[in-house]
């Protein structure tokens, strides 16, 4: 048995927020309350000054395995996340080969059971990413997958959108989309406005993801489909999911980490590393994704968690590829750029990186109580933490050697240690 001691539990399910003691037995919750060490325990946990909570939840990560495991695999991927707090990643499809077959989708859930954190893996919603023609979702289902996206590519053909969100309505399960209309991109990565011209390219305005927003929700509203807004960026886009919410759409929104801590001016310090898609836009976009985070028209903070090796980011900014690792700051940057300013209590931030990705998902987990999996994470929201290093095979991210707030003592998954 586990004991954890003198910390402050936070959890937003049961709105708890009081220094309670935990017991854990072999893989669950066994006792909340206040004990004292008896020596029954094989471990005890003193988390003086430190925050108890749920084990964090990101419904967004690339573990790009399998095809590219040169940048992350499971494995790594699944040592990073613990390092992070989290106990539960949702990975994405855009693997190679893609994930629309039972075959690819056997040997990533095969190769799950060995992780000590929970990874879970949704399939593509149209077969190849082509956008066409759609998946065996009924089938993809029973074999696993806990919901559908063509993440990293949106799907143009609005006639096939709203033939999956009939279908996944009908199944009960969650579509998530990629935002970005490719005929309005000239230059992916980097906001079309002034930094872009000072690199002397064009970019990607954020009408490219308005436009998709705004049909995806017209279409959510229509089928009554539960459906995720994945990295939202764009002022406009935020509003367009405020007002569909309004009009009854069963919809989510997801922010970064990276989106709710940086704008398209720190592509002039960080270069590729702040390159990613959608890309890093003006202050007001970011004001706004503030301010739905508050409001909770933005319910889920996730990384979009995607390594590149240290070669393939360091070349011409329009050769790089897009995206950085997210894993294991994402807390961290939470508290530093949310809770110490103000914007969120460490309640709501908690809540959105652990219950509402749960509930996204139809998850049981992301919540403390006796008798349920004892997925953890102990952290002090105030001790300095520098990231130099990390656990992930790449290190591809603007964050790294930043002072920064909130650090991971524990990550205990399924009532066993795995991260101190």
């Amino acid at each position: 048995m586990i004991l954890i001691k003198n910390g402050k539990l936070v959890d937003p399910k049961s709105n708890t927020e009081d220094y309670l003691d935990i017991i854990i037995k072999d893989d669950k919750i066994y006792k909340i309350g206040k004990f004292e060490d008896d020596r029954n325990f094989e471990n005890v946990i003193d988390a003086t000054d430190c925050i108890v909570s749920p084990g964090l939840i990101d419904v967004h990560v690339h573990f790009r395995d399998p095809g590219f495991t040169h940048k992350e695999d499971i494995e790594t991927g699944s040592l990073s996340a613990s390092r992070g707090g989290f106990t539960t990643v949702v990975c994405m499809a855009n693997t190679n080969p893609i994930v629309d077959n039972e075959q690819t989708l056997d040997y990533i859930l095969d190769k799950a059971k060995k992780s000590p954190i929970n990874v879970l893996q949704t399939c593509a919603i149209t077969k190849d990413f082509k956008g066409k023609e759609l998946v065996d979702m009924e089938y993809l289902l029973k074999k696993g997958a806990i919901g559908f996206t063509d993440d990293g590519l949106p799907i143009m053909d609005s006639d096939v959108v709203y033939d999956a969100m009939k279908k996944a309505k009908e199944l009960g399960v969650t579509l998530s989309f990629h935002e970005e209309d490719p005929s309005l991109i000239t230059t992916p990565g980097i906001n079309e406005g002034i930094i872009s011209k000072e690199f002397g390219l064009i970019g990607a305005s954020s009408v490219a993801e308005d436009v998709m927003v705004a049909r995806d929700c017209m279409l959510a509203i229509k089928t009554g489909c539960k459906i995720n807004i994945q990295h939202i960026s764009s002022k406009v886009s935020v509003e367009v999911v405020r007002m569909a919410k309004k009009l009854g759409g069963n919809i989510f929104a997801e922010a970064t980490p990276h989106h709710f801590s940086m704008t398209e001016e720190d592509v002039l310090k960080y270069k590729t590393y702040a390159k990613m898609n959608p890309p890093l836009r003006t202050s007001e976009d970011k004001e706004a994704i503030i301010e739905a985070l508050k409001d909770d028209t933005i319910e889920i903070i996730a990384t979009d968690h995607a390594p590149h090796t240290f070669d393939e980011k360091n070349v011409l900014f329009q050769k790089a590829p897009s995206g950085i690792i997210g894993l294991e700051t994402a807390l961290s940057l939470g508290i530093t750029n949310l809770v110490k300013n103000g914007h969120l209590s460490i309640m709501k931030l908690i809540e959105k990186m652990t219950i509402n990705p749960a509930r996204l998902y139809n998850l049981d987990s992301g919540y403390i109580k006796e008798g349920s999996s004892a997925d953890i994470v102990i952290f002090n929201p105030d001790e300095e933490v520098i990231y130099d290093k990390f656990l992930s095979k790449s290190s591809n991210t603007p964050f790294i050697n930043q002072k920064l707030f909130g650090k991971v003592k524990y990550t205990i998954c399924k009532g066993k240690i795995v991260y101190k």
